[in-house]
């Protein structure tokens, strides 16, 4: 299969990079001469990287900077990495104490990026590729999101995409999930009654201090398994999981 080059991606990266060798900043000009390219075409291209944050330039000298757009981004993935290592000795006493799945995972715009999963050593269990995404309305997760949220965003979010039917327990109904999340918000986790799946039943709650990086972790496993006094089980070391990871 033949790949996509995607020129103009590559010639941003190269001056971002090139900007970030550099001290004192660069000019058009330098950055032009450095990399072999149009004058004109490094001056587009660092007018729309200033536009997005991404770089910055010093009204006296013209030279340009790396931006604070980067910072965020850069530290979100600094927080990815060493969230999934911190978090992976607790999600695995999780699992053992809980005998379910146990996933980690990141909101990413309307959707949840999972970025860790430590599977049940049950024979028959639920588990993920790491790095797939799941709807932002799955079940206890995405309520767990939203409820962080302020109640604006929230409402914005589940007005514009509307609640999906993914199970015949699925919340289709507006004022009652809205109902739901103002109970999440108050209990600090979110649960799912074959919501999602069918026949799967799962906790979550969310991590905190993690500056703009909204995660959380949850545990899944399936209904038969799980009565209403594992349910409560599940839940305490659930929140009590999430809260030793944001400490």
């Amino acid at each position: 299969m033949k790949k996509y080059g995607a020129p103009s991606v590559k010639k941003a990266f190269a001056i971002l990079s090139t900007i970030s060798s550099s001290k004192d900043g660069m000019g058009v000009s330098d950055l032009a001469k450095k990399l072999k390219m149009a004058k004109s075409t490094v001056h587009g291209m660092t007018s729309a990287l200033e536009e997005l944050g991404a770089v910055m330039r010093d009204p006296l000298t013209k030279k340009y900077k790396l931006g604070f757009t980067l910072l965020e981004i850069g530290r979100s993935a600094y927080y990815q990495i060493d969230l999934q290592t911190s978090a992976r000795p607790i999600t695995e006493e999780l699992m053992v104490r809980t005998q379910t799945s146990v996933f980690l995972g990141i909101l990413n715009w309307d959707q949840v990026t999972i970025l860790d999963i430590v599977e049940s050593r049950q024979g028959l269990n639920i588990t993920a590729p790491v790095g797939s995404t799941i709807p932002l309305f799955a079940g206890a997760v995405g309520k767990v999101f939203l409820a962080c949220m302020p109640e604006e965003q929230a409402a914005k979010i589940v007005n514009s995409k509307g609640l999906p039917r993914f199970t015949a327990n699925s919340f289709v109904d507006m004022d009652v999930y809205f109902s739901e999340l103002r109970r999440v918000r108050e209990k600090g986790y979110a649960v799912d009654d074959e919501e999602y799946i069918p026949g799967v039943r799962a906790v979550a709650s969310p991590l905190m201090g993690l500056g703009q990086l909204q995660s959380a972790i949850w545990v899944v496993g399936f209904k038969a398994s799980l009565d209403e006094k594992k349910m409560r089980t599940l839940t305490a070391e659930t929140q009590k999981a999430a809260k030793t990871i944001s400490r």
